[in-house]
């Protein structure tokens, strides 16, 4: 067996992609107790990788600030971050992604063994051994896939994700200073995902939103800037506690603290499946086994005959929440 003595991991995104790295990380680390292990990952996710144990250092690339500049500066900053990976003289690199960028800057390190996810047949000069990123098992685990298929014997799979005291801390403040009290049941509502083909419609989740309040659930209504207003005016209409625009770690916290989080195919949901927090994942039939949530395919709710998220209707998952409130239990559950 290969006895690296650095190791570079590499996914720029998104978050729950970024997140479904985190079995083979832990593999790795076991693998290799003591190599170096680093991460590279886009300015917007490098925060997450806080809370992979094992990970000794996060190199962060701000690509989009990049891309703004023009072809000549991606070029240059691509030259650049590669000369400096370069010199780290890394005796393994994994590529998670296996997009052209990634397998350019995989190749230009120099690294003996370089693994990657080939996205094209076209990109296999790139890495010493590589397999396609057409599978049909969860992201998780063809990650984990990868590395067994270079003859590892990986460990037993492990998903934990250890949210920083830092952000836990936030989510505490947000409950002390929105009444909210930890010891009662509670459901975070994340209507919105990065793609509207994923998001249920708004108002089904209002009727969710009553239903749970009026029973003596106490609810929190999250998301991103993007959907203030909206997410706003629901909180309002509905009488909920509104975290809309909190850092993505706070809303983490928020998971951490909550009985049960509700919403689409997003990273967060698989963010709290990370750490042992029961979701509900709302999907349709174009959700395949790679989009539910990790270990927990029970956990998601769709509509039956194959339908599509818009025949998902109010009455299922009013009775999957309940189910889940249920079986998760009224004890505390705040660390």
């Amino acid at each position: 067996m290969i006895e690296p003595e650095r190791i570079l991991v590499i996914r720029l995104k998104s978050i729950g992609d970024v997140v479904f790295t985190l079995p083979a990380v832990h593999a790795l680390r076991g693998l290799f107790p003591r190599a170096r292990l680093e991460f590279l990952t886009s300015v917007e996710n490098a925060e997450i990788i806080a809370g992979f144990p094992g990970v000794d250092e996060v190199l962060a690339v701000d690509r989009a600030a990049v891309r703004r500049l023009g072809l000549g500066a991606v070029w240059l900053n691509t030259v650049g971050l590669a000369w400096r990976l370069r010199r780290r003289r890394y005796g393994l690199v994994v590529d998670f992604q296996g997009y052209g960028e990634t397998a350019l800057l995989t190749w230009l390190t120099g690294a003996p063994h370089r693994w990657g996810r080939r996205q094209r047949a076209s990109r296999s000069w790139a890495y010493t051994a590589s397999q396609t990123g057409e599978v049909r098992e969860h992201s998780a685990e063809w990650n984990r896939i990868l590395l067994a298929n270079q003859g590892l014997a990986l460990p037993p799979c492990s998903n934990r994700f250890v949210l920083p005291s830092r952000w836990l801390d936030e989510a505490r403040a947000f409950f002390s200073g929105n009444a909210l009290d930890p010891e009662r049941q509670t459901l975070f509502v994340l209507p919105y995902t990065s793609s509207p083909h994923k998001d249920w419609p708004l108002g089904r989740f209002a009727a969710v939103a009553r239903h749970c309040r009026a029973r003596g659930v106490q609810v929190i209504i999250g998301g991103g800037p993007a959907n203030r207003e909206a997410l706003l005016a629901l909180a309002r209409a509905e009488g909920c506690a509104c975290s809309v625009g909190v850092p993505l770690l706070t809303s983490a916290g928020l998971a951490r603290l909550s009985t049960l989080t509700l919403g689409g195919v997003t990273g967060l949901l698989h963010l709290a499946v990370a750490m042992e927090k029961r979701v509900l994942m709302l999907v349709g039939f174009a959700a395949q086994e790679t989009n539910l949530p990790w270990g927990h395919p029970e956990w998601a709710c769709a509509p039956g005959n194959n339908g599509a998220l818009a025949d998902l209707e109010v009455p299922a998952v009013l009775r999957a929440c309940e189910e889940a409130l249920a079986a998760v239990g009224s004890e505390v559950r705040s660390p």
